[in-house]
């Protein structure tokens, strides 16, 4: 019976470290870019907030629909937009990360099957301290009217 106890306390003391940074982090806006057909890759966005007292940083995300995920950047090297993995996302405290096409995004290679829209990806966020957060994003086309995280100028 005492090691049951100890068990269940230790387990009870793992999904507490485990909901750590993730309790701070809301998703705004999450969405993945539909593929052209044939496709090997597509991105996903969203807006990171962190509304804790502490930074978060985020290291790594999966999902169901791609055999890799990165996280990803747009560099100007010399003039010309290259795509490169970063190791961590930084949210600062009280502040956000804001994943976007021709910035920081998730990058999804190496599909399973092509996509469709309106289709939602689950994407978990995993953290420094190893707790995690899943965000259902909505699969849109690139040019929808409407699509989160864009503004349309006239």
């Amino acid at each position: 019976m005492k090691h049951l106890s100890l068990l269940a306390a230790s387990l009870l003391f793992s999904a507490g470290v485990l909901a750590g940074s993730a309790d701070s982090i809301s998703v705004v806006d999450p969405y993945v870019r539909l593929a052209p057909p044939n496709a090997p890759a597509t991105g996903a966005f969203m807006v990171i907030k962190n509304n804790g007292d502490k930074d978060v940083k985020v290291l790594k995300a999966d999902n169901p629909v791609s055999r890799v995920t990165e996280l990803h950047t747009h560099l100007n090297e010399g003039g010309v937009m290259k795509m490169r993995p970063v190791p961590v996302i930084d949210v600062k405290a009280k502040g956000e990360a804001v994943l976007k096409p021709g910035g920081l995004h998730v990058m999804m290679i190496d599909l399973k099957a092509p996509m469709k829209e309106g289709d939602v990806v689950p994407i978990t966020l995993t953290f420094e301290d190893g707790s995690s957060k899943q965000v259902d994003a909505r699969v849109v086309r690139p040019m929808a009217a409407g699509m989160p995280g864009m503004e349309h100028k006239h």
